[in-house]
């Protein structure tokens, strides 16, 4: 399966919300809201013959702590299962995530509450979410 291109088509599924910035690499900071691909974990052979792999993203989408009703508020709306905002239907608009995979199905999103992220001394402290992201394509 073609990871990066697993995670260039999940950003851009998810850059289609208006106002979300999107990124298919685990960055050194984010500049909230911020959704990007994070650990990936491949399941080989879920069919006989190479028939089928299956890839599990977890994504990861951060809002701003600035206020905590208005972060809490923003990271609610991106939860929808259907609606502009609707992480979960954004990923799921283009099943092949332009040609590079068979499926895309969100099955999971956990862990709701304050994300500590950064690198080094420049950790901060955002409202998140972690988005489980099943991929299914032929293996290869």
């Amino acid at each position: 399966m073609d990871f990066l291109g697993v995670r260039r088509g999940l950003a851009a599924a998810a850059a289609a919300i208006d106002g979300l910035s999107a990124l298919p690499f685990m960055p050194d900071s984010v500049s909230p809201p911020t959704f990007f691909v994070g650990e990936m974990d491949l399941e080989f052979d879920k069919a006989f013959g190479r028939g089928l792999d299956e890839l599990v993203a977890t994504c990861r989408l951060l809002t701003s702590r600035a206020s905590d009703d208005g972060g809490q508020a923003e990271l609610d709306r991106y939860l929808a299962g259907s609606g502009p905002y609707s992480v979960k239907e954004a990923l799921e608009a283009d099943p092949s995530l332009g040609g590079v995979c068979d499926a895309v199905h969100v099955r999971r999103a956990t862990g709701y509450g304050l994300f500590e992220f950064g690198v080094g001394n420049d950790m901060s402290r955002y409202y998140g979410i972690e988005f489980f992201v099943h991929v299914y394509g032929t293996g290869g």
